[in-house]
């Protein structure tokens, strides 16, 4: 949440501009949670390939018997877009309801 808070700090500037422009308060808040969903979800696959290696070169080295199951990696990667959903909810709002006048004076 807060690495999507400091976005919509940062970006706020930009926020005012597509609000004076006429973008409607859905097409902000939708740029948000995307935004939110896609880095989490990235994180989630990156998390799963890092563990999904670490399993194959404890297979290789030792022989045990290791498995990453189809159904694991599913659920990984839905918690980590529904994280992302969840915790961007907020930030994706608060830029969503932003004036466009004071977006644009921001510095």
């Amino acid at each position: 949440m807060n690495i999507m808070l400091v976005a919509v700090t940062e970006r706020t500037r930009e926020i005012g501009v597509r609000k004076a422009m006429g973008a409607p308060r859905k097409a902000i808040m939708t740029q948000f949670l995307l935004e939110s969903i896609v880095l989490t979800a990235t994180g989630g696959a990156l998390g799963i390939l890092l563990g999904s290696g670490i399993s194959w070169v404890i297979h290789a080295a030792s022989r045990l018997p290791t498995y990453v199951s189809l159904w694991s990696v599913l659920t990984g990667l839905l918690f980590s877009a529904s994280v992302g959903l969840f915790f961007g909810l907020y930030p994706a709002m608060r830029a969503s309801r932003l004036d466009p006048v004071d977006s644009l004076r921001y510095e």
